[in-house]
């Protein structure tokens, strides 16, 4: 049996391809950044052919860098940025726009329009998600009503619409199949998670013809082949999961209660809750993990917006660091945040605040502040995030998170994983392969084609690499919160 997985981790920043071999080990990878585009305040965009050529190109990298080809390959897993919204001509296959990324705020007016008339609770009934411009729905409902000829051809059933993993099955199958998983479609404010359909009264609201939409078929399973001519065999697309599904199965979190956070672009924080969708009263998003055979497993989620993309600022827009990993030595070289505090509300603040108009700040600036300050706070900035949202996680679930795995690019900082157990006060666990995210996507396609028999099977691959123990005292603890809550009032719209 072929015993290599390749898992295309298409992310918000950079595509990445992973090549696993059976027992976990990374044998291959190779990554790319690609364009990010902010026509106005507050919007954010892709090009989808970038995302497809830098996609393809990393994957015949890693293929390369590890003398495979497609023959060796038993199955292709895709992760992919959630709810960013792509839509294309199904003849052509050329996009109508842009994708619209999940971090664009264009639609937050429409957003606020929708909630004034109502439509709040229906919409979270039926989705388990706030209605707020995170979701790919109003993004869609904006293309068709902003782009010219785009109804027109929608209600002609000429347009499709993707979430990337879509777009990506849509390109390797070259156009045989328009298919996404029930943890991407339920990232679209238009999937009923509870009957597990696209909703109709859904559609109706936003006005999106129902043609549109993709197939929606289980986490674990073969969608289709990709096209000979890519990697000389047609290789079974056989595991798709949205990027935080894809970690929290990566992360093993395959049972009721289990919890990670992944530090990416964005922090996410997860919370297996088993068969049951729990719905919360206090700013988490209910969703559903993956779909297996005929079992559907639900999660809560906090959703952070700006999380490594701060990070990436510090880089880009100040010039104060060359890479991310500079950020943990000058993060050290001073004593403490020297009363600095950063909220980083480029586009607004997500769990458990959602308010979009926050814009970003950086508080209690002195002469004394240094760059090796506003570095510690942005570090910080992560945790304090992280633990805003595990703090409704837990109320939410009525019980106590002992431990809270974690992975993603940052998770490979020290400073910030000991910083975010002291500031929560629980254990950290960081896993031997920090890339959860592909790990996951393998695993679902290795489970598919039998490279897996069980779960029990991939978890027996599972392993932790180091483990962070709360060192702060309560009293400490409570003071930098106290400092980071007055931080994020200040930063508040309202």
């Amino acid at each position: 049996m072929k015993q290599y997985l390749l898992a295309m981790d298409q992310g918000t920043t950079s595509c990445r391809a992973i090549i696993f071999s059976s027992d976990g080990t990374m044998v291959g990878t190779a990554q790319k950044e690609f364009t990010q585009i902010f026509p106005h305040d507050g919007w954010v965009e892709h090009d989808p052919t970038e995302i497809w050529a830098t996609q393809i190109g990393v994957a015949h990298e890693a293929l390369a860098k590890t003398g495979l080809d497609g023959a060796d390959i038993a199955a292709i897993g895709i992760t992919n940025q959630r709810e960013t919204t792509v839509v294309w001509d199904k003849h052509t296959g050329k996009p109508v726009y842009n994708a619209i990324v999940w971090q664009c705020r264009r639609t937050a007016d429409y957003c606020d329009s929708l909630k004034e008339q109502g439509y709040a609770n229906v919409v979270r009934a039926k989705t388990g998600l706030l209605i707020d411009s995170y979701f790919s729905a109003t993004k869609i409902h904006w293309i068709l009503q902003n782009v010219p000829g785009a109804m027109e051809k929608a209600q002609n059933g000429d347009l499709l619409f993707g979430t990337v993993d879509t777009w990506l099955i849509w390109m390797l199958t070259g156009g045989k199949v328009h298919a996404t998983d029930p943890s991407n479609a339920a990232r679209t404010m238009l999937y009923n998670i509870h009957k597990l359909c696209w909703d109709t009264e859904l559609l109706e609201l936003f006005g999106i013809p129902a043609c549109m939409l993709p197939e929606v078929l289980p986490s674990s399973g073969v969608f289709g082949y990709t096209k000979l001519s890519l990697f000389g065999a047609e290789v079974p697309i056989a595991g798709v999961a949205g990027d935080q599904q894809a970690a929290l199965f990566g992360q093993c979190c395959f049972d009721k209660g289990d919890v990670k956070n992944t530090y990416g672009t964005g922090g996410f924080m997860l919370m297996n809750t088993g068969e049951t969708a729990v719905t919360s009263q206090n700013g988490l998003v209910t969703s559903i993990a993956w779909r297996i055979g005929d079992k559907t497993q639900y999660v809560l989620e906090g959703s952070v917006f700006v999380c490594g993309a701060a990070v990436q600022w510090l880089r880009d827009g100040l010039g104060i660091i060359r890479s991310s990993a500079d950020t943990e030595k000058l993060a050290r070289s001073v004593p403490d945040n020297g009363g600095v505090y950063f909220v980083p509300a480029f586009v607004g603040l997500g769990a458990p605040y959602w308010d979009p108009y926050a814009r970003g700040s950086i508080v209690g600036l002195t002469r004394a502040a240094t760059k090796a300050h506003i570095v510690r706070a942005t570090l910080e900035a992560m945790a304090y995030q992280t633990a805003d949202v595990l703090a409704v996680m837990e109320k939410e679930a009525n019980a106590p998170v002992r431990s809270l795995k974690v992975d993603g690019g940052a998770s490979a900082n020290k400073f910030l994983l000991q910083f975010q157990a002291d500031i929560t006060g629980k254990q950290i666990v960081r896993p031997a392969c920090i890339e959860t995210t592909a790990l996951g996507a393998a695993c679902l396609a290795g489970l598919a084609v039998g490279v897996y028999d069980s779960l029990e099977a991939i978890r027996a691959i599972y392993h932790h690499d180091v483990q962070f123990d709360a060192q702060m005292t309560s009293e400490q603890r409570d003071m930098l919160y106290d400092g980071w809550k007055k931080a994020v009032d200040r930063t508040l719209s309202e």
